[in-house]
């Protein structure tokens, strides 16, 4: 459901960057190959952004927690569930087509209701582990 790589990003002697189809989100949804998990990835080299296309199972969750340093936004793609929001946890109901925008130092959690959910998540290209002295932060 991915397409091969196909040409550089951009980066210094890999050639033109060029625009390409990745995945089809709807079929990999419709005929997941999992139950759970990542169902697919950009793995492009020199992207500076990440996304998963990931499938939580029927009455699965992700935990409440909080995401310090990233914005992420949320499409669901299939099913349906529950968004926690704000340390209360209010709900909003996420349906097939919601977008949803996650901001860095948001409290946030998340239930598939009784079909899943398969959402595609895209963010900030996270930087490398890096090791540093002690007490030296970026």
């Amino acid at each position: 459901m991915t397409s091969p790589a196909a040409g550089g990003t951009g980066q210094a002697g890999s050639g033109p960057a060029r625009p390409r189809v990745l995945c089809d989100a709807h079929a990999l949804a419709g005929d997941p190959p999992v139950p759970a998990g990542v169902l697919w990835k950009l793995q492009e080299e020199g992207r500076q952004l990440d996304a998963n296309l990931v499938r939580i199972a029927p009455g699965g969750r992700i935990a409440t927690h909080c995401e310090p340093d990233l914005d992420v936004l949320l499409y669901v793609v299939a099913g349906g569930g529950v968004l926690g929001a704000g340390t209360q946890g209010e709900p909003h109901r996420l349906t097939e087509g919601a977008t949803v925008w996650l901001p860095h130092g948001s409290t946030r959690s998340i239930s598939a209701g009784e079909d899943g959910l398969t959402c595609l998540t895209v963010h900030r290209r996270r930087p490398g582990m890096q090791i540093r002295p002690r007490g030296v932060t970026p």
